[in-house]
């Protein structure tokens, strides 16, 4: 399909607000933590989503703005991700399998549904009777490897009646959507980037309702692993132990790890090696040097990072970026 799309001057119209809005609800939960005493104490209402959004950011692009009629394809191209919102109409879903006619359902409430990965889908309206619809591309940092891509299913799908405080946000983006005044472009892929955390927020909120069951959202959602697991996030390169985790959980030793087991799939000190190499994989993708990643994300030299790349990448660190150069996409 052609992407249809408002167009105009780049302009600094509303920007910062928008900018501010994105703030606002990125830190509507966060409460001052002390960091004194166990690493990266922190408080009962502690932010879940902040410190993984700072680290691994995700870029919104507007794809199409008005009615869908017939069949309209989205391919999936390795990197993109779509954020849909049907705001009138219904529409039938269809996604193709191999060997087979695939899975087929009926959209007919206003909805967002989020691909979080690539994915072919199609959506099949009516030829006289086109939904009103408006979508974005997401670019995730890392992309697949993205954590907060890695924890979602392959397509999350909720009314929008049902996600607390979205419609504000959702009147902006469809004002500008429709009226493409000066700066709308930039306004609207800003406005869908602030819809995507709050829908984000929802499924930490709800992961039972998308078919979460375990992984980071699930460990999210329990709200005394939530408070390790964003000490973990925010606090990498500090020198956690069992008991150091179980602390800021306010459990004991065993407690916490039979419950984060239960809840992620993995141990405590397994996630957090993972989460350290994540974040240096980002990092090293980025250009820094590996002495500085390894200080930056908890390992005690350039030599134990390489290590642990080696045993859980089967590569050392120059050879993963050469492997990873070659299967990163052109953008």
């Amino acid at each position: 399909m052609s992407g249809a799309s408002p167009t105009g001057s780049v302009g600094g119209l509303h920007v910062d607000a928008v900018a501010w809005m994105i703030d606002a609800v990125k830190s509507e939960e966060v409460v001052q933590s002390s960091r004194r005493g166990s690493p990266a104490a922190l408080s009962t209402g502690e932010d879940r989503l902040s410190a993984l959004l700072e680290r691994f950011r995700v870029r919104a692009s507007l794809f199409h703005a008005g009615e869908l009629c017939g069949v309209t394809a989205f391919e999936a191209k390795p990197g993109r991700a779509f954020l849909h919102v049907l705001r009138r109409g219904a529409m039938e879903v269809r996604h193709p399998a191999r060997g087979g006619s695939g899975r087929r359902w009926r959209v007919d409430v206003p909805t967002l549904l989020l691909y979080p990965r690539p994915l072919h889908h199609t959506f099949v309206n009516p030829p006289r009777d086109g939904a009103d619809f408006t979508c974005a591309t997401l670019d995730f940092d890392g992309g697949e490897r993205n954590p907060i891509v890695g924890a979602l299913p392959d397509v999350v799908q909720v009314p929008l009646d049902e996600v607390d405080g979205l419609q504000p946000a959702l009147d902006l983006l469809f004002s500008e959507v429709d009226r493409r005044r000066c700066g709308s472009r930039v306004l609207v892929d800003r406005m869908f980037e602030v819809v995507l955390i709050q829908l984000l927020r929802w499924i930490v909120d709800h992961p039972g309702r998308v078919g979460v069951s375990g992984g980071l959202i699930a460990g999210l959602s329990d709200t005394r692993l939530a408070r390790a697991l964003v000490g973990l996030h925010r606090a990498p390169q500090d020198e956690w132990s069992l008991a150091g985790m179980a602390s800021v959980a306010g459990m004991s030793r065993s407690a916490f790890a039979e419950a984060f087991k239960a809840a992620t799939g993995t141990t405590p000190a397994a996630y957090l090696t993972d989460w350290r190499l994540t974040l240096a994989s980002s990092l090293l993708r980025s250009g820094r040097p590996v002495k500085l990643v390894a200080a930056e994300t908890g390992f005690a030299s350039a030599a134990s990072l390489s290590k642990a790349f080696r045993q859980r990448l089967g590569a050392s660190p120059r050879q993963w970026l050469e492997r990873d150069a070659q299967a990163t996409p052109p953008r």
